[in-house]
């Protein structure tokens, strides 16, 4: 499967401050690292500056072999961030950005932005009407510059098909795997998110804010417990067996979950079951009976249901979209 051309967008004119280094970071490693034991060809990343260099630039300046032309064609157009002068000090989004951002839309290209770029999108129009997401410490800016914006500070990231956003920092990186996900599969997004010696999944709705009172060590033996859930997920778990392996009461696994997830045992659990059950889709051509048992889900009715409503397609839809050559018995 090719997954196409990733234009990458950097505010080369008006200068980068340091921390806006870290998203740009992140969209340049996880499109512009080829990986071809995983997935071949690999995204083709093009970084694109805004403008030329200017000598007075505040921040961090940068040489782009690309200008906005590179994003005729691409299927994804990535905007990092915008200027910090465009977001505390009311600015203007370049023009030449907002008419290029609209140009490939409209031929057809996924738009996404992380942390500030939503601002970049709103300016073009792109997320009028669409509930959309960015730094918790923005999102005000952004709802009050943008009232017709459905602006949402709550979680890591918005997928709206072709318009995603994300939050600042590490919920970037969220996006970006989120984004191989959908393009390459669960197994790709998986392996490539244990090279990268990050957290394969978090779901887009998990809140930004996580108390990180959770002590540091693993006294409370959470981390053992949630990998034994994970090698068990055929099994019928409950809070209550959890809690036990754990140590600690219902009511205490409970709020510990919640802390360091952000979601609730339950909604981990079926968020686990789901990359479960993608992981079997694409790898295997085992009946969905057989892969709703496997990933604990139940039934094909109670798998069909949940991933309709959680990933937005069937699961038949789902495995066409990886074919494999596997016996329908052994997968291999």
């Amino acid at each position: 499967m090719s997954v196409g051309v990733v234009a990458l967008v950097v505010p080369a004119e008006m200068g980068l401050r340091s921390w806006d280094l870290y998203e740009v970071s992140i969209a340049a490693t996880v499109f512009g690292v080829p990986q071809p034991d995983l997935a071949d060809p690999w995204y083709d990343l093009r970084i694109c500056g805004v403008g030329s260099p200017a000598a007075d630039a505040p921040g961090l300046s940068l040489r782009t072999p690309y200008g906005l032309e590179g994003l005729d064609g691409a299927e994804t157009v990535i905007v990092p961030s915008v200027p910090d002068a465009c977001v505390e000090d009311g600015a203007p989004v370049p023009e030449d950005l907002v008419s290029a951002l609209r140009n490939a839309y409209d031929h057809g290209a996924r738009v996404v932005s992380l942390c500030t770029g939503a601002f970049a999108l709103a300016a073009a129009g792109l997320l009028d009407g669409r509930r959309a997401t960015a730094h918790w410490m923005h999102t005000a800016q952004l709802a009050e510059r943008h009232p017709e914006v459905l602006v949402d500070d709550s979680v890591l990231y918005v997928d709206d098909g072709d318009v995603l956003t994300s939050a600042g920092m590490t919920a970037g990186l969220d996006l970006c795997l989120h984004l191989v996900r959908r393009d390459l599969g669960a197994h790709v997004a998986n392996q490539l998110a244990r090279r990268l010696v990050v957290p394969a999944h978090r779901p887009g709705g998990q809140a930004q804010f996580v108390d990180l009172s959770v002590p540091a060590t693993d006294e409370q033996g959470l981390a053992p417990v949630l990998d034994w859930a994970r090698a068990h997920l055929d099994r019928p778990l409950t809070i209550e067996e959890l809690a036990r392996r754990a140590a600690v009461s219902p009511r205490t696994f409970y709020r510990l979950l919640r802390r360091a997830t952000g979601t609730t045992p339950l909604q981990w659990l079926l968020n686990q079951r789901l990359a479960r059950a993608q992981t079997l889709l694409e790898s295997t051509a085992l009946s969905m009976e057989k892969v709703a048992a496997l990933s604990g889900l139940g039934t094909a009715n109670n798998l069909r249901h949940h991933f309709l409503k959680q990933v937005g397609v069937s699961p038949g839809d789902y495995r066409r979209a990886f074919p494999r050559p596997f016996s329908a018995d052994t997968g291999t």
